[in-house]
């Protein structure tokens, strides 16, 4: 596979993956087992669990008795073992307290009300971004990297039949997190690096 440099927009360092990889979830395939599979919550930014808990009183009768049980002894997020604020899991297990289950399918408490009109909060940036990780430094620098899952292989490989790449999957949220105009960069930087790519 042919390695690009990264691509660099003010103070973000972006890995070429995000342009050149394909990607389209899969839910039929994988249930939203990303809700209740993982060594730590998801990662939240700086208030949103302010938002969650400003927002609770509408999230709450869509959570599980166990995961409402959580929140009340933990709070509406819990600190993991690397010092990072995540949503708190239940007991020992790696599902998230915010879970929602519908059947067999799990889906996010929060995402469920904000789609009903009970918030405005959709859910964490992190999870909206996956499979995009992001990361912060001291340097004021940030960096987004594409993370692999085994748990999502269905998603890499229907967004190869599709024609769906990373960037434009997360338009949306990429948008949301980052602003307009640094995904008006990206789209440019996106052509450049494609055109090269198809050797045009």
């Amino acid at each position: 596979m042919k390695r690009y440099p990264l691509i660099q927009i003010d103070d973000f360092v972006i890995s070429s993956e995000i342009v050149t990889e394909y990607f389209c979830c899969n839910y039929e395939e994988c249930l939203g087992a990303c809700c209740i599979i993982g060594e730590s919550g998801a990662p939240l930014e700086e208030g949103e669990a302010e938002l969650i808990e400003r927002n609770y009183a509408a999230i709450s009768p869509l959570m599980s008795i166990e995961g409402r049980r959580k929140i009340e002894q933990t709070g509406f997020f819990e600190i993991d073992r690397d010092g990072d604020m995540v949503t708190p899991l239940l007991g020992n297990s790696e599902e998230c307290a915010y879970t929602r289950f519908e059947g067999k399918a799990c889906f996010c408490a929060i995402e469920r009300c904000h789609m009903a009109g009970g918030c405005s909060f959709v859910k964490p940036v992190s999870c909206r971004l996956y499979p995009i990780r992001v990361s912060r430094f001291s340097n004021s620098m940030t960096a987004l990297n594409l993370h692999r899952w085994n748990l999502c292989e269905g998603a890499f490989a229907k967004g190869r039949r599709e024609g769906i790449r990373v960037y434009q999957f997360l338009k949306e949220p990429l948008t949301d997190a980052f602003g307009v105009e640094f995904y008006k960069q990206l789209e440019a930087a996106a052509d450049l690096l494609l055109k090269e790519e198809d050797g045009r």
